[in-house]
C-alpha cells in the first residue's frame, strides 16, 4: 500500500551508499530470519553475523542464503576475522568464507592490535576478491585514541580498498565514538567529518540516543550500524520523522509554526 503522507523525507534507495543500515544478527534462527526478512528486508543494506556467531549458529550456511536470496550484503563480525588473525589462521578464515558463500568482509583490529601499515596491506588484498569494510576504534573501555589517528587510520583503510569504514562503538554501544554513558564524543566526530566524507563512514550507533543525534546531526541518509533486528522499523520511522524525536525535523517551518513541541522522552514515546 502507498502512503500519501506528504513532507517525508527522500530516502535513497537500495542499492545505496547512504542511508545504509545495518543489522546485527547475534543468532537468529532460520524461522526468525525468514520473519525478519519479510518485514524488513527492503529497509536493510547490511546483514552482520556478530562476534563469531557463524562459527556457533546451527544452519548458518542456508541463513546466510535467505539473507542473500532477499538483497542483503551479509558478512561475519570483526572479531572473527580477529580469532582467525591471531592465531595465523588466515587462509582457513577465506576458505570458511568462501564456503559459506560470503562476499563481504570486516577487517578489524578491536579486540587485539595489528599494525595499521599491516592491515591496509590486508585491506588491499582482500579488496581484490571482496567487499571489504574495515572497522576504526578499540572495544577497550578506557583506550583513548586521538581524533588525528581516527582520521588518519579511515583515510588509510579507505585509499586501500574498504569500502566503508566502521567507528566502532560495540553493540552496547558505550565505546569508541561514544562516552561510557552512551552520549557521542562530538568533537570527535567532527574532526573526524573535517577529513573523511559522511557517506564514507558506517557509525556504529544501537541505542534510540544515538540514532537520533546522529539523524538530527547529519540527516535522514546518514549510515549507522549495529542496529537490532526488532529495532529497523523504529530505526526507519526516525528516518522519517515518523517518530516524537524526528517530528518536526522535516517539516517547513510556516508548517510547525505555533504547533506546540511536547517534549520527547525515550520511554513515552509513541
Amino acid at each position: 500500500m502507498k502512503n500519501n503522507l506528504s513532507h517525508l523525507p527522500e530516502r535513497s534507495e537500495k542499492p545505496r551508499e547512504s542511508g545504509l543500515t545495518m543489522v546485527m544478527d547475534k543468532g537468529l534462527s532460520l524461522r526468525q530470519a525468514e520473519d525478519f526478512i519479510e518485514v524488513n528486508a527492503d529497509k536493510v543494506d547490511l546483514l552482520k553475523l556478530g562476534f563469531g556467531t557463524s562459527i556457533v549458529t546451527p544452519n548458518v550456511k542456508e541463513k546466510i542464503k535467505l539473507y542473500h536470496d532477499a538483497g542483503l550484503m551479509v558478512y561475519p563480525g570483526g572479531t572473527l576475522f580477529e580469532a582467525y588473525f591471531v592465531r595465523n589462521q588466515l587462509e582457513d578464515y577465506l576458505r570458511f568464507v568462501d564456503e559459506l558463500g560470503l562476499e563481504t568482509l570486516e577487517v578489524s583490529d578491536g579486540s587485539m592490535v595489528i599494525e595499521e601499515d599491516a592491515k591496509c596491506e590486508m585491506i588491499s588484498k582482500l579488496a581484490q576478491n571482496y567487499r571489504v569494510l574495515s572497522e576504526v576504534g578499540s572495544k577497550e573501555t578506557g583506550i583513548l585514541i586521538s581524533p588525528n589517528k581516527w582520521t588518519s587510520m579511515m583515510q588509510k583503510e579507505l585509499a586501500a580498498g574498504s569500502w566503508k569504514v566502521i567507528a566502532e562503538a560495540r553493540e552496547s554501544g558505550n565505546v569508541g565514538i561514544y562516552r561510557p554513558n552512551g552520549t557521542a564524543h562530538t568533537a570527535l566526530v567532527r574532526r573526524i567529518l573535517a577529513k573523511v566524507k559522511l557517506d564514507d563512514i558506517l557509525w556504529e550507533a544501537p541505542q534510540k540516543p544515538q540514532q537520533v543525534w546522529f539523524l538530527k546531526q547529519f540527516g535522514t541518509n546518514v549510515n549507522l550500524g549495529n542496529i537490532g533486528p526488532h529495532d529497523v522499523i523504529p530505526l526507519e520511522c526516525l528516518r522519517l520523522g515518523l517518530r516524537g524525536d524526528t517530528f518536526f525535523d522535516n517539516l517547513p517551518d510556516a508548517m510547525a509554526e505555533g504547533v506546540r513541541q511536547i517534549p520527547t522522552d525515550e520511554n513515552l514515546d509513541g
